[in-house]
Parts: C-alpha cells; sequence; structure tokens
C-alpha cells in the first residue's frame, strides 16, 4: 500500500480483514467507484463504474459474488453465444488493487481527485474461466506442478546444480516482465517519411535527451507508476522521431517521437496487470497534455515500429532461503545454460508456430513483421560468442539475457510481442512451451554439452526433440549474413497474415498438445482466439484497410504539366498510374484488387483474400516509393 498526499495509490487485499479494508477507504472519501477488471480473449479490459457505497455495504459479500454482464460486452467468440450469453465478473483477491484517479474531476468535499478502486477480475461462464487472467492463472500452476514432478521423476534435473531433493524446494517462483514501446506526436502533424528514414538511419534520436513537454509527460508518467508501485526502472527515447521545435510561446511543435519505458519484474499475473496499467497511464498523462498516442506496432510504414518484448524466468526458492535461478548453469563459465534451460529454450523455438498466432493476430501487428528494423520473422535465437560473453543479437526471435557474474538475472527474451499483443496469453503459450521442452530435456538425459549441440544443430542434421531440416541457433545478423531465400529454407517461412498465421494452430496438431497440457489452452478456447482473430482480420480488411488505401491512392495526384515536365515525369506518373488502376479501378474487362478481396471475403475463402492481402501490401508499398520518387521530381 502507499499513500501519498492523503491519495491511495494501491493496496493487497490480502493484507487487511474487511474490516479493517473499509475503515482504510472510509479515509479516503474521494475514492468513490469501484471497477472490476476482467480481460477478453481479444486482451480488452472491462471497466464499469460501481458507487463505492455498494462495495462498502459488504465486502466480503460484494467479493464472492459476481458482477454479471453478457457476451456481446466481450470477446469469446462461440463461448458466449446468444443461448447462452451470461459472463460473470469474479474479483480476484490474490492481485494488487489500484486506484485510478480522474484528474480533471476534483472532489468538492477533499479537493482531490474522483477515484475509482480497480479490482483485476476473472471472466466465468459455465462455472469456468474462460479469459486471459485465467488462463495466465492456469498456466502458472501448471508449470510449477509439472516440474516438481518431472523433478521427482527425473532428479539429475536438479542434482546437477546442486539441488539434492525436491524435499529442497520450498516453491517454484515465475517472473516475467515486458516493455513497451510507443509513438507520440502533437495532434494534426503528418509524417514526414523521408525525414523520420533519414534520422533513424543516423539514430539522430536513439537515447538522446527529451526535451519540452514530452520531457514533461515521461517524467510524470514514471513518478506516477512508482506511487503505483509499478518500479520503473528506465525510459529513453527509441529509434524511430526527428526533432520537435518550439513556438515562440514556449510550447513543443511537430513532435513525433518514440518512447520506450520499462519496469521491474513480477509474477506472470502481475506483470500482464502491470502492462493494462502503464499504457493507461501514459496514454492519460500524454493526452491531458495535449499529445497524442499510439501503441500500435506499426503506425508510420517505412519507419521502426513499437514492440512489446517479453522476458520469462523461473527461480527456485529452497527451504534454507537460498534463491536459485533454474535455467543458469552451475558454472556460468562453463555452460550457456543448464539442462532445465536448454530445455526450455527448445521448447520455445520448436513450438513457435503455435505461439505465434497467439503473439500476432491483427493486421497492425505483420505490418512491424518486416525483415529489418530489428523485427524478428525467424525461429532462431542467439545464446553468445563464448560462455563469458553475453549475446545481444537482436534479429533474433528469442535472445538468451546472461551475466556471467549475475545467475539469477538469466531469462529469455521473446522479441516478437507488440504493444497490444495479449501479454496474459504471451506469457501463458512461452510458459506452456517451455514446460514441453524441459520435458524432452528431462527424458533425453543428455548433458548440458549435448544439449548445446543440439541446440546449434546444422540443417539437416537429426535431433531427438527439435525438427531435422531446421536451424535453430545463429550468433550471425540473420537479415544481413543471409537473404531471404536462404532464411527461409533455415528457419522456415514465416506467416505474413492473420490468416496464415492461424492456419499454424491447424497445421501443428502436435505443437499444439504443448499449449494444451494441464488443460490450460482447451479446444474450446483456441478455437474461440482463432474465429475472433480471422472475424477482425476480415472485418479490418474489408472495411478498414481498403478505405484507408483508397483515401491514400486519391491522395497521388498528378503535379507536373506541360511547362514544368519532363519525359521522366510522364514516364514516372504512367508507372503510378497503371499501378493505382490494378488496385482501385474496375474495368468492363477486369476486376481491381479491391474488389476480388471484398469478393473472396463475401465467398469467405479466406485463403484467397489472405493471398490478395498480401499483393496489395507488395502493390501499396511500391506505389508509395514510386509516388515519393515522382514528386521529388516536380520542379
Amino acid at each position: 500500500m502507499e499513500h501519498s498526499n492523503n491519495m491511495l495509490y494501491f493496496v493487497n487485499k490480502k493484507d487487511y480483514t474487511d474490516e479493517e479494508f473499509k475503515s482504510l477507504l472510509l479515509n479516503h472519501k474521494n475514492i468513490r467507484f469501484v471497477s472490476l477488471v476482467g480481460v477478453d480473449l481479444g486482451g480488452n479490459s472491462t471497466d464499469e463504474k460501481i458507487p463505492i457505497e455498494l462495495f462498502l455495504d459488504d465486502i466480503d459479500a460484494f467479493l464472492k459474488s459476481a458482477i454479471q454482464t453478457d457476451g456481446s460486452s466481450v470477446e469469446l467468440y462461440d463461448i458466449a453465444t446468444l443461448n447462452n450469453a451470461k459472463v460473470d465478473l469474479m474479483p480476484d483477491t490474490n492481485s494488487k488493487w489500484y486506484v485510478d484517479y480522474n484528474l480533471e474531476h476534483i472532489d468538492k468535499e477533499t479537493n482531490l481527485p474522483i477515484g475509482t478502486l480497480k479490482i483485476p477480475a476473472f471472466l466465468i461462464h459455465d462455472n469456468k474461466k474462460v479469459c486471459s487472467r485465467g488462463i495466465l492463472q492456469k498456466a502458472e500452476k501448471n508449470f510449477k506442478k509439472s516440474l516438481i514432478e518431472l523433478f521427482k521423476e527425473y532428479p539429475h534435473m536438479i542434482k546437477n546444480i546442486g539441488i539434492n531433493s525436491t524435499d529442497d524446494i520450498e516453491d517454484i517462483l515465475l517472473t516475467s516482465a515486458t516493455e513497451l514501446e510507443f509513438w507520440v506526436n502533437t495532434p494534426e502533424d503528418k509524417a514526414d517519411l523521408e525525414k523520420l528514414a533519414v534520422s533513424q538511419s543516423l539514430k539522430e534520436q536513439y537515447w538522446k535527451r527529451t526535451h519540452g513537454i514530452i520531457r514533461t509527460c515521461l517524467e510524470k508518467s514514471l513518478i506516477k507508476l512508482q506511487k503505483l508501485g509499478i518500479s520503473p526502472e528506465m525510459a529513453h527515447k527509441e529509434v524511430g522521431g526527428i526533432q520537435s521545435s518550439i513556438s515562440i510561446e514556449g510550447k513543443t511543435n511537430h513532435a513525433m517521437e518514440q518512447l520506450e519505458v520499462s519496469w521491474k519484474f513480477d509474477t506472470p499475473l502481475r506483470a500482464a496487470d502491470n502492462e493494462l496499467l502503464v499504457r493507461e497511464i501514459i496514454e492519460d498523462i500524454f493526452t491531458m497534455n495535449g499529445l497524442e498516442v499510439t501503441f500500435k506496432a506499426k503506425p508510420i510504414y517505412g519507419v521502426a515500429g513499437s514492440g512489446g518484448h517479453t522476458h520469462v524466468g523461473v527461480s527456485v526458492k529452497l527451504k534454507n532461503g537460498k534463491m536459485q535461478n533454474l535455467f543458469a548453469p552451475k558454472d556460468m563459465t562453463k555452460d550457456y545454460l543448464n539442462e532445465i534451460g536448454y530445455g526450455a529454450l527448445m521448447g520455445l523455438l520448436y513450438n513457435y508456430e503455435v505461439v505465434s498466432p497467439i503473439v500476432t493476430c491483427s493486421n497492425d501487428g505483420f505490418e512491424r513483421l518486416v525483415p529489418g528494423f530489428e523485427a524478428p520473422v525467424c525461429i532462431v535465437t542467439s545464446v553468445g560468442h563464448t560462455y563469458e560473453v553475453p549475446s545481444r543479437n537482436r534479429s533474433v526471435l528469442v535472445g538468451l539475457i546472461r551475466d556471467a557474474k549475475n545467475p539469477k538475472s538469466l531469462r529469455f527474451e521473446l522479441r516478437s510481442p507488440n504493444p497490444l499483443s495479449n501479454t496474459y496469453l504471451v506469457i501463458a503459450a512461452c510458459y506452456q512451451t517451455m514446460l514441453d521442452g524441459i520435458i524432452a530435456s528431462a527424458k533425453s538425459k543428455l548433458s548440458t554439452k549435448e544439449l548445446e549441440k543440439e541446440l546449434s544443430k546444422g540443417f539437416g542434421d537429426e535431433s531427438f526433440y527439435l525438427e531435422k531440416n531446421r536451424v535453430y541457433r545463429d550468433e550471425n545478423n540473420v537479415f544481413e549474413h543471409y537473404n531471404n531465400e536462404e532464411r527461409n529454407e533455415r528457419f522456415g517461412v514465416p506467416p505474413t497474415t492473420v490468416y496464415e498465421n492461424m492456419k499454424n494452430f491447424d497445421d501443428y496438431p502436435g505443437k499444439l498438445n504443448s499449449l494444451k497440457n494441464g488443460n490450460v489452452f482447451t479446444d474450446k478456447i483456441i478455437n474461440s482466439f482463432k474465429i475472433g482473430a480471422i472475424d477482425k482480420w476480415q472485418k479490418e480488411l474489408r472495411f478498414r484497410i481498403i478505405h484507408d488505401h483508397m483515401d491514400r491512392l486519391r491522395s497521388y495526384v498528378k503535379l507536373h504539366t506541360k511547362e514544368n515536365m519532363d519525359a521522366l515525369d510522364e514516364v514516372n506518373w504512367n508507372a503510378i498510374s497503371e499501378l493505382k488502376f490494378k488496385i482501385m479501378k474496375d474495368t468492363l474487362t477486369s476486376k481491381c484488387l479491391f474488389t476480388k478481396i471484398t469478393e473472396a471475403i463475401e465467398a469467405k475463402d479466406y485463403e484467397v483474400a489472405s493471398n490478395l492481402q498480401k499483393e496489395l501490401s507488395d502493390n501499396m508499398k511500391e506505389l508509395q516509393s514510386l509516388y515519393i520518387n515522382y514528386e521529388k521530381n516536380i520542379f
């Protein structure tokens, strides 16, 4: 719990009796509402305003009962159906509760902002938890329980790192964290793609000093997060953006910058809750100061997108009080990982085809996953060039974060998530697939050197677990060292549309079993997630992407006249015009891409629609490049 200026910011309910908690809230009269925060399968959180009096009247009854809603208000496709739509919000009494203050609404009695006590909750349907928080909670329990059972059956896994028996283990601790990148700009400012691209290539903004209102908002955000107990660790400029200007009045003009905020590790469930809260705080503070914030993965084509890198680790608490990293080798100068760590890393890589749909389920997410710009599209890891010197290869999917002097900090970094990925499901999928690899490693009884050799296998080499015709470890920059065909052959062909990604659930049934282990991801949950993603994909493609592209195409107008033209201008414009017709204009003899996509969606031929979307994306990128070159040559 934390107080500041008579304001309550967060609290752990389990530390209080109902009467103590009631007294606490009565002493903060500006807290006027309660809100239950459930998170559906699409990553959307609920928010409502319940008068605090209803909560205080009988706290125990409120927490044991549930607030009812219906399936139309949450994303639970084929679960909350029209004839069975009742969904309950059940408060999570073990989570951290926080107070959301409305700084624009001041309570006249206390002269403090009106607060809402936000309580993380579970979505219940047919007496089952069907929400993102519930799935992650099950994944945590399954991972811990399964590891203890595995160590009892294969004791060499812990004896090799100095733990004699499972009887010595008090608890297994899972730790997770995310990093949040986002773009901020002054309203109505449009991107100058060339300036942004040049600034990015010159790294003019990366980790540079912030100025003006952006600096103020960043500082306010960190201070607010500290008060909420999130423990921010760092905030800085990212690679994207251009230098803003200052008006005569001292106001920031033409701001367009990419920023990043990171904070301390926590339990998986709290880590995901924290990210949800951080996004809200950042958006509120920047917006109140007249700036626009976007957490989209690729808000501006042609420059760096925003990531939401996810870190996962596992430690063990022994009964003698000692804490030990379960992935770290006995001697950090002689191995990269121990048997458990190698198994976890291989499990995440081997099963990534069924993790990928969970990580990237939006058109925006795929716009970021383009080779280059440090966007990971290849299923490959880097562990380091030597045991003593850690590697930070930013071109790989999964990074091994290690410091030979600090084994407790060893963890894995999944680099593919974006700020709007469903962090609850991403973390759950990571632990489920890592568990699959740990089980395989235990059964193999291979040593750390043998497991390192397995992870480092060449193309065509047999493996007890990994695919024969794949490479899983590479210390090179995979975007510079290999061409596209070589990458596809070594690491597999990455999906490029939402539909292609969702097909992985059907195409890899064996790997899908890793998610189903312990009944964490059920068939019903997976099917609901897939249906929801495809439904949003096709609607966005038809009603948003096509319409946005129409506006862009209409903005590409003829600029040259007979008086200022050269033959080159006419050639350039003809190429632009021809491509515009192909994309947008129907004729008596042919249909344009827009029409073909619309017809394919109406016919529910999503395979065709997906292929046409890829063609459309390529054409739009080509058209943008053509028009920029054409525009530059106009006198």
